[in-house]
């Protein structure tokens, strides 16, 4: 009978959000899958577990998602997770968890932390509707597509992003999509938890001035609907100068919207009512 794959949420910081059956599961799996042995290492020796690990990362995920899932479905139960946070979120354990669903193995998940998730929840941001983008691609051609693709994006957007990538980021954020508000949320958890809601030119400036520190979740507002300007000049008064000139009541109408920038349509039939008489 084939074993078990868990998903295992780890803490992001604080090692009190570890809770007691991501413990139990631990300790009762057959084995370890972990993005690194010696960060996961430092875990169970913290908890006190004693379990072998087998090391599951981006560069030999194809190898080892194969071997891992063979010996589950051999019988062995096997726990999957990440340096921090809720593995396969923006990680190579959603490989794992696609191997496994495709040969029938039961995948169970043991929630807990998750950077994005703490992130919305502190922000300030409105969180009613939101996407998770994960990291931009170092890669030109494919982070210019991935900007190009998010431009028209309305909801929230999540990022993560490292300290020594964090100004080009914000850099590029602005080139693309203009100003835009923004939550900046570092250190989750930990001692220099901070969260700092700004603009994109506000914290490009200052981090232009000051390098930053520490991990990042960026909070992006999305695109806004312009709001539809009323004009300043009535355009109904606009069109009775044009008559009192000569113009007829098309003109008059066609001339104004040109002016005012309103719709031609919006202003005709209350033209019409208004003036037809007078002609």
């Amino acid at each position: 009978m084939a074993g078990t794959l868990y998903v295992v949420s780890t803490p992001i910081g604080n090692l009190g959000d570890f809770s007691p059956r991501a413990q139990e599961v631990l300790s009762q799996v057959d084995f370890i899958a972990a993005e690194d042995t010696r960060v996961g290492a430092k875990l169970l020796n913290k908890f006190g577990i004693k379990k072998p690990q087998i090391s599951y990362f981006e560069h030999n995920r194809k190898m080892k998602g194969q071997l891992i899932a063979q010996r589950i479905l051999a019988g062995e139960s096997c726990a999957l997770i990440t340096d921090a946070g809720t593995p396969a979120i923006s990680d190579p354990g959603c490989d794992l968890v696609d191997i496994c669903s495709r040969e029938g193995i039961q995948v169970v998940a043991v929630p807990g932390p998750c950077a994005l998730i703490a992130a919305l929840s502190i922000a300030g941001m409105d969180c009613g509707r939101f996407c998770f983008e994960g990291f931009l691609s170092m890669n030109k051609k494919s982070r210019r597509e991935h900007l190009e693709d998010i431009r028209e994006e309305k909801r929230t957007m999540v990022f993560y992003e490292a300290p020594h990538k964090l100004l080009r980021t914000l850099e590029d954020f602005y080139k693309t999509l203009g100003e835009r508000p923004i939550a900046l949320v570092r250190e989750i958890t930990k001692v220099h938890e901070q969260v700092w809601r700004t603009t994109l030119s506000e914290a490009i400036a200052h981090y232009t001035e000051e390098p930053p520190r520490g991990e990042f979740v960026l909070i992006l507002g999305g695109k806004q609907e312009e709001e539809e300007k009323e004009p300043a000049i009535d355009p109904m008064d606009r069109v009775g100068e044009l008559l009192e000139e000569g113009l007829s009541i098309s003109l008059a109408v066609k001339q104004t919207a040109k002016e005012l920038g309103v719709p031609k349509n919006s202003i005709y039939n209350e033209a019409l009512e208004r003036f037809s008489q007078k002609e």
